[in-house]
């Protein structure tokens, strides 16, 4: 028997767009220079050892993101639970619109993800840190 999808990801998508904000490069290379903004990088360790990353960016995979956001999760991190406004962003846009609609389902706010994601970011001459691969041991 084969599986019938009756909501695919591009559903999904326009209801997550629909409920949050999408933030432009422009608006978030502003917002980044406030102490009252984390950029959330929800990218695999790899695309960002191999791309870069947004300087001061925290690092959240994507899935991680519900145990890290849930203080009540044993992998809770304090980040989310400051005070802030979470942007979140992917490679393009897609992950990082679904990320921030769940984000912001679970109770997290205010949240937004970059139109575009890191490539959009990194077209528009925003900086780029280098990462270095972590060490095997």
């Amino acid at each position: 028997m084969t599986q019938t999808i009756t909501r695919g990801y591009k559903a999904l998508l326009d209801e997550a767009n629909a409920q949050i904000e999408t933030m432009s490069v422009e608006d978030v290379m502003k917002a980044a220079e406030s102490p009252d903004v984390v950029i959330v990088d929800i990218r695999d360790p790899r695309e960002i050892e191999r791309e870069g990353k947004i300087p001061g960016s925290f690092s959240c995979t994507r899935g991680m993101l519900e145990f890290w956001i849930d203080p009540e999760s044993p992998y809770g991190k304090p980040i989310f639970q400051e005070d802030k406004k979470f942007i979140f962003h992917c490679a393009s846009g897609w992950r990082s619109a679904l990320a921030a609609k769940t984000a912001a389902d679970m109770g997290l706010k205010p949240v937004a993800h970059l139109g575009g994601g890191f490539t959009a970011w990194r077209n528009a001459g925003g900086a780029v840190e280098k990462v270095e691969p972590k060490a095997s041991k």
